[in-house]
């Protein structure tokens, strides 16, 4: 007798979900994440049960969504694949992926189960659609000088600002720990990634920056064409907080610039002045570019031309002495790392001389005895 008072107090609810759903994505605004799926009940439907999707119902899945059905909280079938499906709670879960990754399916397993009542409903099946599309142009800087290790001029204070994109990667582990078991019908970009996760990646983009610096062995004024490995770095340092959590990836990350502080300008400018005057080359170009300016000077000294020259002697004696220690750098450092021993000529092969320079001044000697610009005798 149970179950026939049973069957007459179920009898319009049975019935009502024999009418097939159709359900699709509403028109939502680009910056929403995560939406409810609109239910259409079937037009004979006069008195459909709320938060039940029928055996056979169509679900569509547009462009740039990823669907999936929660029964009581748990995710039970899931579609990134654009297009109509229908709904059979006979057969086992299928996951469509469409194109995202692959390890969504071990989410899957881990958060989202199939759950079954022995024929029966539940008591709250709801589709959510997630945006997948890339969410370009968010700004980012350093509010304050950050310290990074340079390649090239050691610890450094630098301001940088720019743009970096995202996108969800992981719908199920998205819904799973924003929405859960709590019912909503809409979710938003700013809801989820709020003041938080924003900070973290300021915060994180400094140790970025400065671990593909070291990896690729370049110094901060040329990481403007690394946004693709700062990208992935990024990935990695977010790991547990953006993508296991909430499934989000970074996508890319544009420099616009990187400045340094003034302290940290005046320390760079004392280590290049630094390297131009080690190299014996460059110690060379310099001098005789000075030589040049000095001649200039002293034909238009006030005191005389003679009185002029007289310092240019001058001069050109303490360059000299600074090439001789250049040039004894030089040696010294050529006894260290000396050359390879040169390779036999190839048969046919055109073979020259190379050109001698004074050892004092750096001039080309062309073969004489005497150096014609410093009078350095030559070996």
């Amino acid at each position: 007798m149970g179950l026939i008072k049973a069957l007459t107090s179920s009898t319009s609810s049975a019935l009502g979900d024999q009418f097939k759903e159709y359900v699709t994505c509403p028109s939502v605004d680009k910056n929403v994440m995560i939406v409810k799926g609109t239910v259409n009940h079937g037009e004979g439907n006069k008195n459909p049960s709320e938060g039940v999707i029928s055996n056979g119902s169509k679900i569509v899945v547009p462009q740039g969504w990823a669907m999936m059905l929660i029964d009581n909280g748990k995710v039970i079938e899931f579609s990134a694949e654009p297009g109509e499906y229908t709904y059979d709670n006979s057969s086992e879960p299928s996951i469509f992926y469409g194109g995202l990754w692959k390890g969504i399916g071990d989410t899957f397993k881990t958060i989202g189960s199939r759950i079954t009542y022995g024929g029966q409903t539940a008591r709250d099946q709801r589709v959510y659609y997630v945006n997948l599309l890339n969410v370009l142009g968010n700004k980012f800087g350093s509010p304050q000088p950050k310290k990074i290790t340079d390649e090239k001029y050691g610890i450094i204070e630098v301001t940088f600002f720019g743009e970096y994109a995202y996108k969800v990667e992981d719908p199920i582990a998205l819904v799973a720990n924003v929405i859960g078991a709590n019912a909503k019908d809409q979710v938003t970009f700013d809801e989820v990634m709020g003041s938080q996760l924003k900070n973290e990646f300021v915060e994180q983009i400094t140790k970025a920056i400065t671990e593909v610096m070291r990896l690729k062995k370049v110094s901060f004024g040329d990481m403007g064409m690394y946004g693709s490995d700062i990208s992935d770095k990024m990935n990695e340092i977010l790991s547990s907080s953006w993508k296991e959590k909430y499934g989000i990836i970074v996508t890319d990350v544009a420099m616009g610039d990187i400045n340094v502080t003034d302290e940290s300008m005046e320390r760079i400018n004392k280590i290049d002045d630094a390297t131009i005057f080690s190299d014996a080359k460059l110690q060379s170009g310099l001098l005789a570019n000075a030589s040049a300016e000095a001649l200039k000077a002293a034909a238009s000294n006030e005191n005389g031309a003679m009185m002029g020259f007289a310092g240019l002697n001058m001069a050109n004696n303490a360059g000299a002495v600074m090439m001789g220690v250049a040039n004894q750098n030089a040696q010294a450092q050529a006894a260290t790392n000396p050359a390879p021993a040169p390779t036999a000529p190839v048969a046919g092969a055109v073979t020259g001389t190379a050109p001698k320079f004074c050892p004092n001044c750096g001039t080309p000697t062309n073969g004489g005895n005497f150096c014609g610009n410093c009078g350095q005798k030559l070996n």
